[in-house]
């Protein structure tokens, strides 16, 4: 029988943040993300010059994906977003090293899960505005649930892409003194 060694067991000195912190993180996320949307949908519609927000909206919808990927694929891998560090959560593989851009790509689609289900089941049975923000809502709040089985008590999608969010440290104070 063998044992497992360290590079290929989850690190277990890593102490996961809480559900709560962890989804207002990801509420917060979702905020600044306002801002980022809007910075690349004006982008697209100057280079595109599209005058009719119902114009090419299905190569807008697949540039945003493509902002977001990069977005989060390049913050990820230095390890935190703005949100993250706000909340003092930090994403690492199960090694406990920051993510690789390959990684944190992989991370970015299995985080769809989070939102990718509801709105192909508001699409199929072409469902309101709010039928999809109640769909929508439930998902999330049973998905967010569903990390309370996990060992670590991790979110699914990291555990997919072999990534765990764990607590940061607090940054140092700084001394405005000479």
């Amino acid at each position: 029988m063998t044992t497992p060694t360290p590079s290929t067991t989850p690190s277990t000195d890593l102490e996961t943040p809480g559900l709560w912190r962890r989804m207002s993180c990801w509420l917060y996320e979702g905020i600044l993300l306002f801002g980022v949307v809007f910075i690349a949908g004006y982008l697209f519609s100057a280079l595109s010059q599209t005058k009719n927000a119902m114009d090419n909206r299905n190569a807008l919808q697949a540039f945003i994906f493509v902002v977001f990927g990069i977005y989060f694929g390049w913050l990820w891998s230095k390890g935190q977003t703005l949100a993250m560090k706000t909340w003092r959560i930090k994403v690492v593989d199960l090694q406990g090293q920051p993510l690789t851009q390959g990684r944190a790509v992989v991370r970015y689609l299995w985080s769809w899960v989070w939102l990718l289900p509801p709105l192909l089941v508001a699409g199929w049975f072409e469902l309101s505005g709010g039928e999809t923000t109640v769909i929508t809502l439930g998902w999330v709040a049973v998905w967010a649930i569903l990390s309370r089985f996990h060992p670590r008590r991790q979110f699914w999608h990291d555990a997919l892409a072999g990534t765990q969010l764990v607590n940061a440290p607090a940054a140092p104070k700084r001394s405005w003194r000479a």
